[in-house]
């Protein structure tokens, strides 16, 4: 069965709300579209959000997610539909794991546990704003940047993808201007979406992937559009610390604190309003010609 016919005649968000509610073929398995890629590759955020909402069917009592780690271990393909079989490890008093293996053509493309905790009083503490950071409103979107080029990685980076996405101090989609090991980018949906409160956590996963790497890039000089560059995403990380909502604008803080080995290792951490909602990190395989001799 393929999957993009049906999900290319919807707005970016309707996608992005399809492909969050899975169809459930068992007590524990299910299954989802993929989101059309220019490259034909499903993306790994999608994948990783999918695996989370399915993670979540299967926990009762309330629980929100804490915390996930997957690993990307195969390309998808964006043709086929996706199975995610969820695996009970441990349902106690106040947590709950589960395993979650997207498969495709009968083979592990993802592999993720994820846990949840019962909602309950403790300390309470976060790391506050650091830094300049910008107006989101006064930024420019992918549209604004990307929309006169004629090009399909172009055409989906500006009007495709269901979130608006802006860079501070400059973005890299096809030159560096700020050469530095960090960055901050503004995101949000690009228009309301009507989604369960206990999947704005995966729709939250499927975002904070798509910039994740860029510090690694921005650091050296690297923009999107480099000749020969080849990366994927090999693991990522990920810690839910209080509630979010999507449809309001986060702050996504990211830094590159090495790259070595053709890996690139970047963390991040989200806010809305001030709160940190969210702690990332993801290391990716990332091999440049010039530094590859």
């Amino acid at each position: 069965m393929q999957g993009k016919p049906t999900l290319m005649n919807h707005s970016p968000i309707t996608q992005l709300k399809q492909t969050l509610e899975l169809t459930q073929l068992e007590e524990n398995k299910f299954q989802g579209k993929s989101l059309w890629m220019p490259h034909g590759r499903v993306f790994g955020g999608q994948v990783m959000a999918q695996a989370l909402a399915a993670a979540t069917r299967t926990v009762e009592n309330s629980r929100p997610v804490h915390s996930l780690h997957g690993y990307f271990l195969r390309p998808g393909d964006v043709e086929q539909e996706i199975t995610f079989d969820v695996e009970i490890l441990r349902d106690g008093r106040s947590f709950s794991a589960r395993r979650v293996q997207a498969i495709q053509k009968e083979k592990v493309i993802f592999s993720m546990i994820s846990s949840f905790q019962t909602s309950e009083p403790g300390v309470d503490h976060q790391m506050d704003l650091t830094g300049e950071n910008g107006d989101p409103e006064k930024l420019p979107s992918a549209s604004e940047i990307l929309g006169d080029i004629d090009h399909p990685s172009a055409q989906y980076w500006a009007n495709s993808r269901p979130f608006d996405i802006r860079h501070f101090p400059d973005d890299l989609y096809l030159k560096v201007k700020t050469k530095q090991p960090s960055q901050t980018v503004w995101l949000k949906t690009r228009e309301p979406i009507d989604l369960a409160a206990e999947l704005h956590p995966a729709a939250l996963a499927f975002a904070s992937d798509y910039t994740i790497l860029e510090s690694g890039l921005r650091n050296h000089g690297i923009s999107w559009a480099h000749p020969g560059m080849a990366s994927a995403s090999l693991d990522h990380a990920m810690w839910f610390h209080r509630p979010v909502d999507i449809n309001r604008w986060m702050l996504y803080q990211q830094e590159s604190p090495s790259a070595q080995g053709s890996r690139n290792l970047n963390l991040g951490k989200i806010y809305q309003d001030g709160v940190l909602v969210a702690t990332v990190a993801q290391e990716g395989m990332l091999r440049i010609p010039e530094f590859s001799d």
